[in-house]
């Protein structure tokens, strides 16, 4: 576990990542309902209370305890001049003889293609490496999602392979390619496909 006084923020040139708070609810809805028709084809279909602020406040307290208990890091985007971007999250925090992680994100349709995600892979993937001291972090994404396969890959991941009915994703299961970002990284750059 990697308890903590003070809740994580990492911070690069043009964003912070933090913690959600009580007082996004309204950006979080309307970035997501804004970007609704730009997400659903890449993530699991969205419950009927999606938007709900009963289902914010528990996504909140979630990720505080999630944090404090060392098992994911849930972190929001947000631009330096406090716009919500979009969010990405540290998951199944593994200890012991694993050492990692896996990283899953969004961003917002307006947002998208403008370098922020690859700022927020980077500088969570280097503090998972060092403060965290994981020694892999993976990321899964479906195999026609040409953008989240090219950041992914600006972002020093390799592709590993295709897990089979991963995940549901849009209402069925799909396939995956699996990408790892490793902090002793001594593979080539690899073309596989």
């Amino acid at each position: 576990m990697f308890l903590r006084a003070r809740p994580v923020r990492l911070e690069t040139e043009r964003i912070v990542l933090r913690l959600p708070a009580h007082a996004d609810f309204h950006a979080w809805v309307s970035l997501r309902q804004s970007s609704r028709d730009f997400l659903t084809p890449w993530e699991p279909v969205w419950s009927p209370d999606h938007l709900t602020r009963k289902s914010f406040v528990n996504r909140v307290y979630w990720a505080a305890r999630a944090s404090r208990g060392g098992t994911a890091l849930p972190l929001f985007l947000v631009r330096r001049d406090g716009v919500l971007l979009g969010a990405i999250t540290l998951d199944n925090i593994r200890r012991g003889p694993a050492q990692s992680g896996t990283i899953g994100y969004w961003i917002g349709q307006s947002f998208a293609r403008q370098g922020y995600m690859r700022e927020a892979i980077g500088v969570l993937v280097h503090y998972a490496f060092t403060a965290l001291d994981l020694s892999r972090i993976e990321a899964a994404c479906l195999p026609e999602n040409a953008a989240s396969r090219g950041v992914l890959e600006k972002s020093g991941f390799k592709y590993e392979g295709v897990a089979q009915s991963y995940l549901q994703i849009d209402g069925r299961w799909r396939n995956h390619v699996l990408y790892a970002n490793l902090r002793s990284d001594r593979r080539g750059r690899s073309d596989a496909r």
